[in-house]
This record gives C-alpha cells, structure tokens and sequence, in this order.
C-alpha cells in the first residue's frame, strides 16, 4: 500500500478551464473594434489585457488581498466605479461575481457605466472550491445568472458551459489527488480501525488513479468538448445593455 506514495509524481494538472477562457476571450476582444473603450472589472493580474491593444483598455479592482495586482486604473469597489454614465463600450467580468456580496448592486453598477448597445462578458463557476477567503459567497446555475442579469436590465444574449463535462472530471480528478489521504499513517489516524485492510487501498489506488487520469482528461476537454451531460465547471454569458426605447 506505501508503495503507491513512492512511486514518481503524475503528469502535472492541466487547467482546461483557463484555456477555454483564454479562447472565449480573444473571440470577445476580436469583436472590440478598435478605440472601444473596455473596462475589465475586478481585472486582478489584468491576464487578459494583451488581446485589447487595439482598444483603450482600463482596469478596475478593490485590490483588498494580499496577491499582486496590475496596474489599475480604478482602485474601487465594483458597486461604485468612479466614473461617469456609459463609458464602456465593452466590459469584461471574469470570475468576479462569486465574490461579490451584493451581486446585484454590481451588476446595477456596470449596466450604468455601459453603453447601449455595450456588451459585457462574464464568466463565473458553478462547481469549485472556496478561494480567495473571506470574498468568496456564492455559486452560479445558467438560471440565477439570467435572473440577475436580466433583474439588472441586461439582455442575455447567450450563455454556455465553458468547459465540457470532461473539464469538470479532470478537476474533481485533481481535487481527489491534492485531498485525499496520501499514506496509511494518515488514513489510520481517521480511526478506520481494522477496517483499514480495505479502506487504505481504496483511498490510495483512487489517489493514485485520479492523478494519472486529470492531465489527459483535461486534453481531452481542451479540444472536443463534451455537453450531452453532466455539468460545466464554470458559465459563460453574453449580455448587451438594450438601447433606449
């Protein structure tokens, strides 16, 4: 049973999630003509700033925690943007609402800074685990989405799975292999008891299993995705600010 911990290390984890964000986005930003103005709210690291040279690119974000930021043009709260009525032509909204405590408040906020006709892009994940703590509150169905969205004055005009099915395998795949027991000592101190005998090769060989299968799972996902069934790790939505009646 120990020897499955000595072994060498599996292929390391592919995110598949952050290449078909990567895709979504470029797709997005092809469709920024060029001196559109673009807000990238809660922009953190601004990873995306690069597809929107063709654009004036401007980056919000409350920089509360402790990792890095890019260089931010508004240093706010994403309810209370500091700047005038329809600025945007675009705005880009990539993991962010999750940890918004009053997500309507927000989306209320970035409708008045758009312009119509504006389009916001936003992702968002409806299975994963609790980041960046203690800004982290809520999860996402296709239907809460539309709901909030629309509640904000947005017509949606899309939303999609961003990864298939096979993404959301890979990443349990990787959960399983960075939480479970690594060891007997450490099953044992479960108080398994002599249940042991087959609890520790269950939990090991699924280990062991889960960190061989989530790289070429991944792959997989990256090139054919699968939405017959089962669920996205994260939603994709389109939205447009509708022109004044």
């Amino acid at each position: 049973m120990t020897r499955l911990r000595t072994r060498r290390k599996p292929p390391p984890y592919i995110n598949a999630s952050r290449r078909h964000l990567k895709m979504a986005v470029q797709r997005f930003a092809r469709g920024t003509k060029p001196g559109m103005v673009v807000l990238d709210a809660g922009a953190g690291k601004s990873p995306y700033r690069k597809f929107f040279g063709h654009a004036t690119y401007e980056a919000a974000d409350f920089a509360a925690l402790s990792t890095q930021y890019a260089p931010l043009d508004y240093v706010c709260d994403i309810s209370d943007i500091p700047v005038e009525d329809e600025r945007f032509d675009r705005v880009l909204f990539n993991q962010v609402l999750e940890h918004l405590p009053e997500p309507r408040a927000a989306l209320a906020e970035l409708h008045r800074v758009l312009k119509p006709d504006g389009r916001l892009f936003c992702s968002v994940p409806l299975f994963y685990e609790e980041h960046q703590q203690p800004y982290d509150f809520y999860r996402y169905t296709q239907f809460s989405l539309r709901k909030v969205f629309e509640e904000a004055g947005f017509e949606v005009v899309r939303i999609d799975w961003l990864e298939g099915y096979l993404g959301t395998v890979s990443y349990q795949f990787h959960q399983m292999y960075r939480w479970l027991p690594p060891d007997v000592r450490t099953i044992r101190s479960m108080g398994v008891g002599w249940r042991i005998v087959y609890v520790a090769p269950m939990i090991l060989a699924t280990r062991y299993a889960a960190g061989r299968l989530r790289a070429p799972f991944a792959r997989v996902d990256v090139t054919s995705k699968y939405t017959a069934r089962g669920m996205p790790k994260n939603y994709v939505l389109v939205a447009r600010k509708p022109l004044p009646a």
